[in-house]
C-alpha cells in the first residue's frame, strides 16, 4: 500500500505502521511530499515521525480510533463506497432542511441511532438532513466546531463506516444529506498540522488565533488539502452538499479565492457524477456576491443562511432587543417585511451593533429566493444564548406556530433545528469535553465572563465541561407523543405538505412577494402567487382586509372562518392562517 504525506519543512520522515518503522523518500515530482510502500490492511495503525518526533497522525487520515492524539487507522475505501441507492435529486428551491447534531439527536449519540430516527423526518416531510460537523475533535462530546482533522470522522459517533451507513440509510429513506464543515479554523486541542507544514499563517489573525493559510507561502498545498477533504465527503461518502461555516472568517487575499475554487470543483464533480451537489454558506457580510454565480463575478456558492430574516422574525415574536437584535427590534414587522422582499435588512444601512454601515443590496428581481435559507432557530441562535433556551421556553404554542408559518411558507428555503417541530422543552446548551484541564478552565471562565457583561451571575451559566450540560441538551423523544407537542408537530407537517403541493410556495421570484403589516396591532400578511398567509402575533383577535380575491382557508392554527365577500378575515390571537383560491 502506498502512503504519502506533505511535510515540506522536515529533513527526514519515517512511518510507524503496526509497530514497524519505514523510512519515507522524497517524491521527485512533488515538492515537499514524502512517500513509502508498506504492507497494510483495513484497521492498520500508523503515524509519521518528523525528524524523529512523533508519531503523529496522518493529516489526511480517515479514521482516528483513539482520538486526535492517537495513531491513524487505514480505512478500506470499499467500506465507504456509497450503496447503489440513487440519492434524491431534490432541487434546492424544493428543499426543506433539518439541522441536527449527532451527539444529542438521540440518547446514544451515534450515527446508527440517528439513522433509526429517520422515519420521523420522512413523516415530517423534510428533504435534507444537515449534519453539524462530524470531524474528529478532542474529547467525546462537543458541538463539533473544534474539529482538528478535516478528513477524519469522530470515532464516538461511529467513525467513517458509521457516517457511510447513515448516508446510505438517509438515501434509502429519500433524504439528502448536507454536512457542516469548518475551514476557517481548527480546534485548540489535538491539532498536529503545524508540525507538518505551513497550514497556518501570521499574515492574518482570527478570533481563534493565526489564520488558516489560504494566501501566504505554501497555501497552494493547504488549499488543496481543504479542497480534497471537501470533495471526499461528497465523492466517497455520497453526501449531497456542504454547509460552510463562517466563510466571512476565511482570510484570503488571493485573486482567485478559496471559495471560488471550491465552488468550481464541486460543480465539476456534480457534472461528472450527474448528482446535484450544493454549497451553503454561513456569512455575516450580507453580501449578495457570496451566492452570485462565478460567471457574473460572484463566489458561486449555491445558497447562504439569512440571519437577517431570523433576527427580524425573532424580534417580532419575542420582543427581544439586546445586542444585534437592537436594529431589528425598533420596528420588527417592518424589518421582517423588508427581509422577506429584499433579503437583507442591513443592505448598506447603519448597524448599531457594528457601529458602522453594513451590507449590500440584493437584486431581488434577478436573484432567486432559493439562494437563501430562512429559519426560526439554529444551533447558534439557541446555543449561544446564556442558558441555551429555545423559543419554546418562553413562547406560547400559538406564537411558535406563527413563527413556523412565516418560515415554512415564506420565500426562502426553510431550515428547522432538531426538535423545534414539536416545541422541544430541552435546551440546547454550549458543551465541551476538553481533556486538557487548563483549556477546560479557560473555556469555562470565558463563557462566564462573556455573559457577566450582560448581567448574568457566574453560577447561572451552565458549565460547558459538566456532562450534565450535554445531557440536558439531548432531545426527549417522549415529548412528541404528548398532546401539546403533538399538535405543533402536526402543524409543521401540515405546513411542509402545503409547501410541497403548492408551487407558489416554492416560487423563487422575490419580486413577486407582497407583504403588508400593522406594527401596532401586530399582524402581517404576505402573498406568494395565489397563496395568502395571515399571521396575528397579538393575543387579541384582529380583522384583516385581504381584498376581494376569493381565497379560502387551507389551514389555520386556531379555527378561522373563510373570508367574507368583502375579503375581510377575522383571525384569533396568536394564530396563523394559510389561504388559497
Amino acid at each position: 500500500m502506498q502512503f504519502e504525506v506533505w511535510a515540506p519543512l522536515t529533513g527526514h520522515v519515517a512511518m510507524l505502521l503496526d509497530g514497524s518503522t519505514y523510512d519515507m523518500a522524497r517524491d521527485p515530482d512533488r515538492d515537499g511530499w514524502w512517500t513509502a510502500e508498506a504492507p497494510a490492511a483495513d484497521g492498520s495503525r500508523y503515524g509519521f515521525l518528523l525528524d524523529g518526533d512523533g508519531p503523529r497522525p496522518d493529516p489526511r487520515g480517515r479514521r482516528l480510533p483513539d482520538g486526535p492524539d492517537g495513531l491513524s487507522a487505514v480505512v478500506d475505501p470499499q467500506a465507504l463506497a456509497p450503496r447503489p441507492v440513487p440519492p434524491p435529486h431534490t432541487r434546492l428551491q424544493d428543499a426543506v432542511l433539518y439541522e441536527l447534531h449527532i451527539g444529542t439527536f438521540t440518547p446514544e449519540g451515534t450515527f446508527d441511532a440517528a439513522a433509526a430516527r429517520l422515519g420521523h423526518l420522512t413523516a415530517l416531510g423534510v428533504t435534507h438532513v444537515e449534519l453539524m460537523p462530524v470531524c474528529s475533535f478532542a474529547g467525546r462530546h462537543g458541538w463539533g466546531y473544534d474539529g482538528v482533522a478535516p478528513w477524519a470522522v469522530h470515532e464516538p459517533y461511529g467513525g467513517p463506516a458509521g457516517l457511510a451507513r447513515f448516508t446510505a440509510a438517509a438515501h434509502e429513506a429519500g433524504l439528502g444529506v448536507v454536512l457542516d464543515v469548518v475551514h476557517n479554523h481548527l480546534g485548540p486541542s489535538g491539532n498536529h498540522l503545524p508540525a507538518f507544514g505551513p497550514y497556518f499563517t501570521d499574515t492574518h489573525h482570527t478570533p481563534w488565533g493565526s489564520a488558516v493559510n489560504l494566501d501566504a507561502a505554501g497555501s497552494d498545498e493547504v488549499r488543496a488539502y481543504l479542497l480534497g477533504s471537501a470533495l471526499a465527503w461528497l465523492r466517497d461518502y455520497g453526501i449531497d452538499g456542504l454547509r460552510l461555516d463562517a466563510v466571512h472568517a476565511l482570510a484570503d487575499d488571493r485573486a482567485l479565492t478559496f471559495l471560488e475554487e471550491l465552488s468550481a470543483a464541486v460543480d465539476e464533480l456534480a457534472a461528472d457524477t450527474g448528482r446535484p451537489l450544493i454549497l451553503i454558506a454561513e456569512s455575516d457580510r450580507c453580501d449578495p456576491r457570496t451566492t452570485t454565480p462565478r460567471a457574473a463575478g460572484g463566489l458561486g456558492l449555491h445558497a447562504q443562511w439569512n440571519d437577517d430574516f431570523h433576527h427580524a422574525l425573532h424580534c417580532a415574536v419575542t420582543g427581544e432587543s439586546q445586542a444585534y437584535y437592537a436594529d431589528f427590534a425598533a420596528a420588527p414587522l417592518a424589518a421582517l417585511a423588508k427581509t422577506m422582499t429584499r433579503v437583507f435588512f442591513h443592505d448598506g444601512t447603519w448597524s448599531s451593533f457594528r457601529g458602522r454601515t453594513h451590507g449590500r443590496p440584493v437584486d431581488h428581481r434577478r436573484t432567486p429566493a432559493h439562494r437563501f435559507l430562512g429559519y426560526t432557530q439554529t444551533h447558534d441562535q439557541i446555543g449561544n444564548r446564556a442558558l441555551g433556551d429555545r423559543l419554546s421556553a418562553s413562547l406560547s404554542p400559538g406564537l411558535l406556530a406563527c413563527a413556523a408559518t412565516v418560515a415554512l411558507t415564506g420565500p426562502f428555503v426553510p431550515m428547522l433545528f432538531m426538535g423545534e417541530e414539536w416545541g422541544a422543552r430541552t435546551p440546547w446548551q454550549y458543551f465541551t469535553d476538553h481533556p486538557d484541564p487548563d483549556l477546560a478552565e479557560a473555556v469555562r471562565a470565558g463563557r462566564r465572563r462573556e455573559f457577566a457583561a450582560h448581567g448574568w451571575k457566574a453560577e447561572e451559566i451552565p458549565d460547558p465541561q459538566d456532562p450534565a450540560t450535554r445531557d440536558r441538551s439531548r432531545l426527549d423523544w417522549t415529548e412528541p407523543e404528548q398532546a401539546v407537542h403533538a399538535r405543533l408537530l402536526d402543524w409543521y407537517r401540515t405546513l411542509i405538505a402545503l409547501r410541497r403541493t403548492h408551487h407558489d410556495l416554492r416560487d423563487p421570484d422575490l419580486a413577486a412577494v407582497r407583504v403588508a403589516h400593522d406594527e401596532e396591532r401586530r399582524w402581517l400578511t404576505f402573498r406568494r402567487g395565489d397563496v395568502r398567509v395571515a399571521v396575528n402575533l397579538s393575543p387579541d383577535p384582529v380583522t384583516i382586509a385581504l381584498g376581494r380575491n376569493g381565497v379560502r382557508v387551507l389551514a389555520s392554527w386556531e379555527p378561522v372562518d373563510h373570508p367574507g365577500p368583502d375579503g375581510r378575515i377575522h383571525v384569533p390571537g396568536e394564530t396563523a392562517v394559510v389561504l388559497a383560491p
